[in-house]
């Protein structure tokens, strides 16, 4: 039986990816040194352990549209869940490693982008929770099957500036929202009634008529 062990060694930007990604070099060691692992189908649940790290004043209120004024974040800051990911482990002896990719998004109806982007430094606690079947060969009974237990996990501290540096790679000086499509109507309809010619434009004029000033 396989005494599988999983350590998440480095992380960095996958270049020329069609969309930004991110992969972490994962070591996988089986305590049964001679034992053949044939294949394994390993799953892996992301999880950003959020109160395991220190928030400035500036995060603080960057990241209040997530978790409220931070007076209430001994209720609200709990372990987010960032993403699921799937990856085929070839043939091994003993150990290797394999990469994880994780696609990330900049879309910011999504928690964890709020999150990322509302970061000024620093690491992100992340806990990889490991699961999935395991293909390997015993002497006594030739090809086995078993699952890899609930229990397999592993922490990692990702770099901020590694996540920040790909998504600017990807989108230089732009941010992305995406709009309820009525809502989207309406702006349109305001940008071609005006001759407005661009989106930020259109933004600016709209702040113009907001009270409350906006701060940058």
């Amino acid at each position: 039986m396989p005494e599988l062990d999983f350590r998440v060694e480095s992380v960095g930007a996958i270049p020329y990816a069609a969309a930004p990604t991110l992969a972490f070099r994962l070591r996988i060691t089986n305590g049964n040194r001679e034992e053949v692992i044939h294949a394994m189908a390993l799953r892996a649940q992301i999880q950003i352990e959020v109160t395991r790290r220190h928030y400035s004043a500036e995060e603080q209120a960057r990241l209040s549209d997530l978790f409220g004024e931070p007076g209430r974040w001994g209720q609200t800051l709990k372990t987010m869940l960032w993403t699921h990911v799937a990856v085929n482990v070839p043939p091994f002896q003993g150990e290797t490693t394999v990469d994880i990719p994780v696609p990330c998004t900049f879309d910011f109806n999504v928690a964890t982008t709020k999150y990322f982007h509302g970061l000024s430094e620093g690491e992100l606690p992340l806990n990889f929770l490991f699961s999935g079947t395991v293909f390997y060969q015993s002497e006594q009974d030739g090809l086995q099957v078993a699952p890899i237990s609930w229990e397999k996990e592993a922490k990692f501290r990702l770099p901020l500036k590694i996540w920040k540096q790909m998504i600017d790679e990807y989108y230089p000086n732009t941010a992305w929202l995406c709009l309820r499509r009525d809502a989207f109507e309406r702006l349109y309809e305001y940008k071609v009634r005006n001759g407005i010619p661009t989106w930020e434009e259109v933004i600016e004029r709209l702040f113009q008529n907001v009270d409350e000033p906006v701060r940058s």
